[in-house]
């Protein structure tokens, strides 16, 4: 699985504080971001709710 960060993220670190172990925050760029190219399959079950809890509809998945 893959992840990215849309445009629509709010900043509002919800991602980041359910799963810090994938989401980090840039503060330069006001958005969180993700630090695995390829997510691990331990994680996989935490980024899918990063996403469906994400306000702004910002985590797309890619399977």
């Amino acid at each position: 699985m893959k992840v990215v960060i849309t445009s629509q993220c709010m900043g509002d670190r919800n991602c980041n504080d359910l799963c810090p172990q994938v989401f980090e925050y840039d503060e330069n760029e006001l958005k969180s971001i993700v630090k695995y190219d390829e997510i691990p399959e331990q994680y996989e079950e935490i980024v899918r709710r990063a996403a469906e809890e994400c306000g702004a509809d910002a985590i797309e998945l890619i399977e």
